[in-house]
């Protein structure tokens, strides 16, 4: 067991940077924090688009630093390893001097549908699938297209494509580095020639020089510059050891490594992801599949990803228009004792959580969100917060209905105690429409980050090792009792779904859209 010296994890989100120290020894956390105190703002001054600026992330990396620095209250000199993860999809590009050319196209943008979709087409879908284990869709690579074609000015004077977490890497290191589960995240990867995926490259027409050199996940990314030192009052020289995107790296905080394990998770977006240890893909392309964190030749692990785009932004919608109390919101806890008063399927409120961009599980589909069976004689601001996390169990559900397709037998779900898991409601109904019982752990992006950056940096000697420390904050089973109601509210909201996704229904206005 490693002695002295503390772990620094960041979790580059696009919400907030999470930041945590943990200690090296022991696994345990000694401070954690999150900038800024409310939400970063995402940028859309049209339907399906979301940018950020990345100089923004850069910014509170720094401040959340300092706040670790004070509420730690210890000498950072003590960090021996960095890690990163970061929101995944997102497309930063950078000119020859490192300077950010447009603000980051982000993860929720769905501009590059079509793009991505006449891809899949041109390219032959089996052909995709096999290779790429997705369908170019609306990820990194189709929007890098986009720009190419809507913005060639600022194309030309592109040097390279950075991912979130890989710009975040060049900030602190000088030095411009990208992964292969990275760039599988982008649909740049070739899973059957276990390379770069050139047949997309050239499709797009997009230069290879664009995309960085490779580095594993796990491994000495580059030192801490003296200029970044400063900035983030930091040892110069300290070592990047890890990188990953989010949800990869979610599974990774929960020990999720092997064939069978779950990881859930409920923030910004909802996302369920299952290991496998061979490729698979679903044939709609509704589920996508990545290069997982400790995947080698020899030892090959997948990540089944399912994503519900609209997820945790309904409930902070929610918070910041309907729930308020004179003129200042409720908080997230107060709004779930509320959703707590209300019996299980919301007396007959069903809410589609659809409202956030293209949905993946449908197939690329802009629905938006809809509050459905509204009665004015029964249905309160109460019914409206509990359809509401109902809604998203729902959609997480219709996921998991996706993944078993494709093999993933699905028993227990691990999760970290946070977001919507600290929903009384939100547990009881995911344990019991799913029939899986959750464990909840008191650990989180950040913290995998921090573990990662000691596995890479070679300070622990196993993935068993890296996880001392992890602890158990609750588990849930099904409840028994609730669950005909939850079946019956589901299958109602199964069949609205369906009722949505048919053009005459958005035709004639049928439902109320959000």
């Amino acid at each position: 067991m490693p002695e002295g010296g503390y772990l620094l994890g960041y979790d580059i989100g696009s919400s907030s940077v999470k930041a945590t120290l943990l200690e090296l020894e022991t696994g345990t956390v000694k401070a954690s924090v999150s900038s800024p105190e409310t939400e970063l703002e995402i940028i859309s001054y049209e339907p399906g688009r979301a940018e950020q600026h990345p100089e923004i992330w850069w910014e509170h990396v720094v401040r959340a630093t300092r706040l670790l620095k004070e509420k730690g209250g210890i000498n950072l000199n003590d960090v021996v390893a960095i890690g990163i993860s970061y929101q995944m999809h997102g497309l930063v590009i950078i000119d020859k001097n490192y300077k950010v050319l447009r603000p980051a196209i982000i993860w929720c943008d769905s501009r590059a549908v079509d793009i991505g979709e006449e891809a899949f087409r041109s390219l032959g879908e089996e052909n995709c699938l096999k290779r790429f284990l997705n369908s170019p869709g609306n990820f990194t690579a189709s929007k890098l297209r986009w720009v190419m074609l809507h913005e060639p000015e600022i194309f030309k004077n592109i040097y390279k494509m950075l991912l979130p977490g890989d710009y975040i890497a060049m900030k602190m290191t000088g030095e411009i580095f990208t992964t292969q589960s990275g760039l599988s995240e982008g649909i740049l990867w070739d899973f059957q020639g276990n390379e770069i995926a050139e047949p997309i490259l050239r499709y797009f027409n997009i230069p290879k020089e664009l995309i960085p050199e490779i580095i594993p996940t796990f491994h000495n990314q580059g030192q801490l510059t003296r200029e970044a030192a400063e900035e983030l009052s930091l040892r110069s020289g300290t070592i990047v050891s890890y990188r990953a995107g989010d949800q990869p790296n979610n599974a990774f905080s929960l020990k999720v490594l092997h064939r069978g394990e779950i990881a859930a998770t409920a923030g910004t977006s909802g996302v369920i992801y299952g290991v496998l240890d061979s490729p698979a893909y679903d044939e709609r392309s509704r589920v996508n599949v990545f290069l997982h964190v400790n995947h080698t030749i020899k030892e090959p692990r997948y990540g089944a990803l399912l994503c519900v785009n609209g997820a945790g932004i309904l409930n902070s919608w929610l918070k910041r228009n309907m729930v308020t109390f004179g003129n200042d919101s409720l908080t997230y806890t107060q709004m779930n004792k509320l959703a707590e008063l209300i019996p299980a399927g919301s007396e007959g409120l069903i809410f589609i959580p659809y409202g956030n961009g293209a949905e993946r599980t449908l197939e690329n589909k802009t629905i938006g969100a809809a509050l459905c069976n509204l009665d004015l004689n029964i249905h309160s601001k109460a019914h409206i917060l509990r359809a509401g996390q109902e809604g998203v169990v729902f959609a997480m559900k219709y996921g998991l209905e996706i993944l078993s397709e494709m093999g993933l037998e699905i028993h227990d779900v691990r999760a970290g105690y946070a977001n919507m898991f600290l929903s009384p409601v939100f547990n009881d109904a995911f344990a019991t429409i799913t029939g899986t019982t959750i464990t909840l752990y008191n650990t989180d992006g950040s913290q995998g980050a921090a573990r990662g950056a000691g596995l890479g940096a070679n300070l622990y000697s196993s993935f068993d090792e890296a996880f001392v420390g992890l602890k158990i904050a609750k588990v849930i089973e099904p409840n028994l009792k609730n669950r005909e109601a939850y079946l019956d509210a589901y299958l109602q909201w199964h069949n609205y779904i369906k009722s949505l996704l048919r053009k005459e229904n958005f035709e004639n206005n049928k439902f109320q859209n959000f």
